[in-house]
């Protein structure tokens, strides 16, 4: 088995183990045809990662089941799964009563390096003081010594999800994106670099009727400037720090370059480029079928197609279309120009060439819902005019 096989398994198991039982059994199944020989070895790592963790969580689990009482909360249900957390829907029982989500570390994953983990996004939620930010409200340990911490319940979905669901328009879709920008920018300006934003970690639930995002699972924030915990942690030259279908290039790199605020942005964009035109800036298929040196190449150099092109592109412009309740022309009529241009912005390979920071980024896309110049595209007189006319016929044609 070559160096590059290996890799792969690497990338695929990292990727499996986040995965829930059932998801797990479908990622199998969906591998392309040339992974087909790697597939037993990944799924042989699998079942001895659950046959290795299985006589170490068995008590565990078991004292995680309904009823069961961790600290002062009581066992309601399991609500989600991660890499080294168990997150479960739990009762708060004193001093007041309330349901929380309790995420717990994973029985068997101590190492110094989950535990670092797992007390930096402790530390990294309880600086955030944010509406659009799960907040943390207590932290303990279990019995047996496992670390854990109650946050905000958030009852909602996917941003991604929930757009498509209740046929958001174009505008009400940037709306609703501008308050993740708010949310990010929060954090960064704790001193908080989240490096996993996508959809499935923002997800949007319903206050008084309104939408609302919640930017959730900080498990692998950086902390600018300080620490967010006195652990020790550390990161393998080749190991991928982040999701790649939203990763920004400089996450990709070897080097070690440390990332900034602008990687957020690059995430951020490559979120809005989801939510605009029902497609990943990266096909995920293609992402799937490729080895990680490959996979680190498309994220550094690879230019995704504007957003209005990879819309009109697609072959479910329809339906696409039918979500953002528009029509397939009106919908590419919008795309282009202004979106293109602030989506290509916060997308640029060079960090340099990004939105400074996600404030930049939404106050760009509220230019473009007033029908402003926006800031994205090299400023032109011929564009200025264009918008100043469109935004003043009326006041123009009077003076006339």
């Amino acid at each position: 088995m070559t160096m590059n096989d290996w890799d792969r398994i690497k990338t695929l198991f990292n990727e499996a183990i986040e995965l829930d039982h059932a998801s797990r059994a479908r990622f199998l199944d969906a591998l392309a045809e040339e992974d087909q020989p790697l597939r037993p070895r990944i799924a042989e790592l699998l079942e001895f990662e659950v046959d290795r963790t299985s006589d170490t969580t068995m008590t565990e689990d078991i004292g995680a089941e309904i009823g069961t009482v961790i600290g002062s909360y009581k066992i309601l249900e399991r609500i989600g799964e991660g890499g080294f957390g168990l997150v479960y829907m739990a009762q708060q029982q004193v001093p007041i009563r309330r349901q929380v989500a309790l995420k717990v570390l994973k029985p068997g994953l101590d190492s110094q390096q989950v535990l670092a983990r797992f007390h930096a996004e402790r530390q990294a939620l309880a600086m955030m003081d944010h509406p659009g930010i799960a907040r943390i409200l207590d932290a303990g340990a279990t019995e047996s010594g496992y670390p854990y911490f109650a946050m905000e319940l958030v009852r909602g979905e996917p941003i991604t999800t929930y757009c498509d669901r209740h046929l958001l328009s174009l505008r009400d879709r940037i709306e609703l994106f501008r308050q993740v920008c708010d949310a990010v920018q929060h954090a960064h300006m704790k001193g908080v670099i989240h490096r996993d934003l996508k959809p499935t970690n923002v997800l949007v639930t319903s206050h008084d009727g309104r939408p609302v995002v919640k930017v959730i699972d900080f498990g692998i924030a950086k902390a600018l400037g300080h620490q967010l915990t006195d652990m020790t942690l550390f990161t393998g030259l080749r190991q991928f720090i982040g999701t790649p279908a939203y990763m920004a290039p400089e996450q990709a790199e070897l080097s070690g370059l440390d990332v900034d605020t602008r990687s957020d942005v690059y995430s951020l964009g490559a979120m809005l480029y989801e939510l605009l035109c029902g497609r990943p800036v990266f096909d995920r298929e293609t992402l799937l079928k490729a080895g990680l040196d490959e996979v680190r190449r498309m994220i550094q150099e690879d230019q995704p197609a504007r957003v209005s092109v990879r819309f009109s592109t697609s072959n479910e412009v329809d339906e696409i279309a039918l979500r953002h309740q528009s029509s397939p022309s009106a919908l590419g009529r919008l795309l282009r120009g202004d979106l293109d241009w602030i989506t290509g912005k916060a997308l640029e390979k060079d960090r340099r060439r990004r939105y400074d920071s996600a404030s930049d980024f939404s106050a760009d896309l509220g230019r473009y819902l007033e029908g402003d110049a926006v800031e994205a595209y090299p400023p032109s007189l011929w564009y200025r005019g264009r918008k100043f006319t469109s935004r003043h016929r009326v006041g123009l044609v009077v003076s006339t």
